[in-house]
């Protein structure tokens, strides 16, 4: 690990303190959702990455998805939630790993961002899954867990996720749901997919919440879902996160059974026997 490079630091913040754009703390944006239960899709690095043409290591960049996720982040419309990094504003109480990458980040491409966002809009903050691991107070985590748990509460579910994600598989974040189901998708290039994976979707009722755990190809189907009525949630990593936590980690790391992108060698998952969770799935898109 380097270290937070001061100089940028301390020429970030100035610019900071005059930012034009409004962005919700992690606890606002939870209690937005639970209040107005509206449908969120996020953009962080890697959406941001995307739309300039850089692929990621489980999407390529292409000009299609490129295209479709600038059209979703600068769209005029009151149906959908948008979330982007709060790191835009500040860096407040997140670990000087954390601090690194994102001071380096927004060197880069905090310009961009804002050559994006509207000064007239309200944002939530991307990071309202990523409720553990980049926080160096962590002691509003379980609460904030809580939070998060009681969207589904009652709820009928459905999670489209990516081959080895899991979400829920070993752990209780999905404890309070009335019932979920799962659509199986491609662990990576999910865009490829995109069509069939949204008809699957929108074979549901409007009464399912949908949980979308799918890189960048989340926040297109979550805002399609919310233009047709459906609630759906990009959720990212939360369930990743939710282990961390469990774990009392304090860095990030493999999880056995779970994909983790952001780890060495965290793309090689063992097999999951789980009875309740093949039960689940409803349909696997290859």
């Amino acid at each position: 690990m380097g270290e937070v490079n001061k100089e940028l630091l301390e020429k970030l913040l100035k610019e900071m303190k005059e930012s034009p754009i409004k962005i919700l703390s992690v606890e606002e944006s939870l209690d937005k959702i639970i209040t107005q239960k509206k449908s969120l899709c996020r953009f962080g690095d890697g959406e941001l990455d995307i739309i300039l043409g850089k692929s990621l290591g489980f999407q390529r960049s292409t000009p299609e998805i490129a295209k479709r996720l600038e059209d979703v982040l600068t769209a005029k419309q009151d149906f959908c939630f948008v979330g982007v990094p709060d790191a835009i504003n500040n860096f407040d109480n997140i670990t000087e790993e954390s601090k690194e990458f994102w001071v380096d980040n927004m060197a880069r491409v905090r310009s961009v961002w804002l050559k994006y966002l509207d000064s007239e809009k309200e944002y939530l903050t991307a990071n309202l899954t990523r409720l553990y691991i980049r926080y160096k107070d962590k002691s509003q985590c379980e609460k904030n867990f809580t939070k998060l748990k009681s969207i589904w509460k009652n709820r009928d579910i459905v999670i489209c996720e990516g081959a080895q994600t899991r979400v829920g598989v070993g752990n209780d974040i999905l404890e309070g749901a009335k019932s979920v189901k799962r659509i199986i998708c491609p662990a990576e290039n999910s865009f490829d997919k995109y069509d069939k994976i949204i008809e699957t979707m929108k074979q549901f009722d409007k009464n399912h919440l949908f949980l979308i755990a799918l890189g960048p190809t989340a926040t297109l189907l979550a805002f399609e879902m919310a233009k047709c009525g459906y609630q759906a949630l990009d959720v990212g990593h939360f369930d990743i996160e939710y282990e961390w936590f469990l774990r009392h980690a304090d860095k990030k790391e493999k999880i056995e059974n779970k994909y983790v992108y952001e780890v060495d060698n965290g793309n090689k998952t063992e097999n999951v026997e789980d009875k309740e969770y093949l039960a689940q799935i409803v349909k696997i898109i290859e």
